[in-house]
């Protein structure tokens, strides 16, 4: 299809699961938190099942193409893989710097990262088996989990790193044989610390993706808007994976006003393009996202390009967010209709 439309990975988590204002009164979270979840235990994964059904079935509602579990089952993108792994300390937690500065609690490692066990096949599994349509799974990335944990066992964090490459390959193996048409790496700390990721960050990547059969994406961004409010008009680190064996690379245009230009600089990748500034609740029309669709024709052909969100809708009401999903998918609809003479079928 051309224009496709995805979302990047979260959707609200409804109230009655998790604790959202205290959510959103924090970063997000680098170790379990058990806590910010309302529902008991012994009933938490069909609580977490319930909720992706609600996620699925919002995203097929409003036309969504590459449809995504929401990550209903994660306190953060992050952590809930990371902390999964053999060699992270389960008594003690160790401190290290969010990407806005302050210090956050974070997994302490104090032996060889490992994989112990997949982490996400359920939840392939459910999402395949409850959706028709193309599906996406999101993984953290190895280079955004190193710096997100405190190293008291490495010699140097690039090691450590390669080692979370290594087991973020092997989910990765087995989400696709499980039935994901698309997994996603996140690497927003490749922005954020654009030195070591060129240093060692970049290597880890394309370790995780060695052997890899499938359709892969990774998704660098300026941080949750609900948190890191000030953005760039350009990154400080994109065109250094036009070497990467990644095929989809997610940018969020919306909020930063992106100069779409660096879009050149990526030649042969499809480029997720995020064109919903989640920074604000107002409700872009649909005529506004075909606006930001078609600014960037200049940079990269309408048929290398998935529209999606900016980033994740995770901090964001259940109904602002269906409502400004319904309008990207309404945009993609008037500039596919431009592009292949066809008239619009009124929804």
């Amino acid at each position: 299809m051309l224009l496709p439309t995805s979302l990047v990975g979260s959707y609200p988590q409804p109230d009655w699961l998790i604790d959202r204002e205290n959510l959103k009164g924090r970063f997000p979270p680098r170790v379990r938190m058990q806590q910010l979840w309302r529902v008991a235990p012994e009933y938490l994964e069909q609580a977490q099942d319930d909720a992706t059904l609600i996620a699925i079935r919002d995203q097929e509602r409003a036309g969504i193409d590459i449809v995504t579990d929401g990550e209903m089952r994660r306190e953060s993108y992050s952590n809930r893989f990371a902390n999964a792994l053999e060699g992270v300390d389960m008594e003690k937690v160790g401190e290290a710097l969010d990407r806005s500065g302050h210090p956050n609690p974070v997994p302490l490692v104090t032996g060889r990262i490992r994989r112990k066990h997949a982490v996400q096949v359920r939840d392939v599994q459910f999402l395949r088996a409850n959706t028709d349509r193309q599906i996406k799974i999101t993984v953290p990335g190895p280079f955004t989990m190193s710096q997100q944990a405190q190293n008291a066992f490495y010699a140097s964090e690039a090691e450590m790193a390669n080692d979370y490459a290594d087991a973020v390959n092997a989910e990765i193996k087995d989400l696709f044989a499980a039935g994901a048409d698309v997994v996603q790496i996140d690497e927003p700390y490749m922005q954020a610390r654009p030195k070591p990721a060129m240093e060692y960050g970049l290597s880890a990547l394309n370790r995780a993706l060695e052997g890899v059969q499938g359709t892969t994406a990774v998704h660098i961004c300026f941080g949750y808007a609900h948190i890191i409010h000030e953005r760039p008009s350009g990154y400080s680190f994109l065109t250094q994976l036009k070497a990467s064996p990644i095929g989809q690379i997610s940018i969020e245009t919306a909020q930063s006003n992106l100069d779409t230009s660096v879009l050149k600089d990526l030649p042969g990748k499809t480029i997720i393009l995020g064109v919903l500034d989640l920074s604000l609740d107002a409700i872009e029309t649909p005529e506004v996202v075909a606006d930001r669709i078609r600014r960037a024709f200049a940079d990269v052909p309408p048929e290398r390009i998935i529209v999606a969100p900016d980033c994740g809708f995770k901090y964001m009401t259940r109904e602002i967010s269906f409502a400004k999903m319904k309008a990207m998918v309404d945009g993609a609809k008037i500039v596919r209709a431009e592009l292949t003479g066809k008239k619009i079928a009124a929804t």
